[in-house]
């Protein structure tokens, strides 16, 4: 499993998300308006807006935010116009970072982008630097107290996942992109609690960093951006050593 897969799996035990749900709320009313806008407001036949509107029941989001951002999404409600970007970049250590927002205003969010990368010790790059090392992919997280290995296994693959990895206290389940809802509804209708469940960017190959000091400097960089109000994701191909990514994200 890529470290960014660790590390996303660290931020979970740790529950930041939780400690910082104003702001997660906010980007998934964006990822709902901009969702609905792009492909209508029937979660039925729009993937995007039917994977956003599970996240945000996931937090608990109240059913009326979730209503008034899919409206404001197909132009019956009144609402600031949201549009996706992407920016690419390096964190030190040559770690390839692909940044995922949606904003409205692309001039203030580019500039906040690069600035965060020039002091974490990276580099804000051009389009299509780094976005070759990426590749998009269905990934879903599973509690390791909700089903044994090898039950999970059969199940997923029977349902179209591709591979089944372990890490500390969760398993991840990769699948194509098409196949992240069909995956997800099969094992819960078998009674699996999916903790998470979203398309991703997994990296094609992996940049070691076994220093503590890179391993700090790309963490905060990742942290950082991750906190910046427009970012939606952040992918990294970094592969921190377990030793020391417990030690450093401690």
């Amino acid at each position: 499993m890529s470290g960014h897969s660790k590390w996303s799996q660290i931020k979970h035990k740790k529950k930041i998300v939780d400690a910082k749900r104003g702001g997660l709320f906010t980007k998934i009313l964006k990822e709902i308006t901009v969702a609905a806008r792009l492909g209508g407001g029937d979660p039925g036949g729009n993937a995007r807006l039917r994977t956003a509107i599970l996240k945000a029941k996931s937090v608990n989001m109240p059913g009326d935010n979730i209503d008034r951002a899919v409206k404001k999404g197909t132009g019956e409600l009144p609402g600031v116009t949201y549009e996706d970007a992407t920016y690419e970049g390096y964190a030190p250590g040559g770690v390839a970072v692909l940044v995922e927002v949606t904003t409205d205003n692309k001039t203030r969010t580019v500039a906040e982008i690069r600035n965060i990368f020039v002091k974490a010790g990276g580099q804000m790059g051009e389009t299509g630097c780094v976005s070759w090392v990426f590749n998009r992919k269905g990934e879903i997280t599973v509690g390791k107290d909700s089903v044994t290995e090898d039950e999970l296994m059969e199940m997923a693959l029977d349902a179209g996942a591709e591979d089944m990895d372990s890490t500390g206290e969760y398993y991840a389940i990769t699948t194509p992109p098409e196949a992240l809802e069909p995956v997800r509804s099969a094992l819960e209708a078998k009674g699996v609690k999916v903790e998470s469940a979203e398309v991703n960017m997994a990296p094609l190959n992996t940049v070691k960093v076994d220093s503590e000091e890179t391993a700090k400097k790309v963490l905060k960089l990742m942290e950082t951006m991750e906190d910046q109000e427009d970012v939606q994701k952040v992918h990294a191909n970094f592969d921190i050593p377990d030793e020391i990514l417990e030690k450093v994200a401690g």
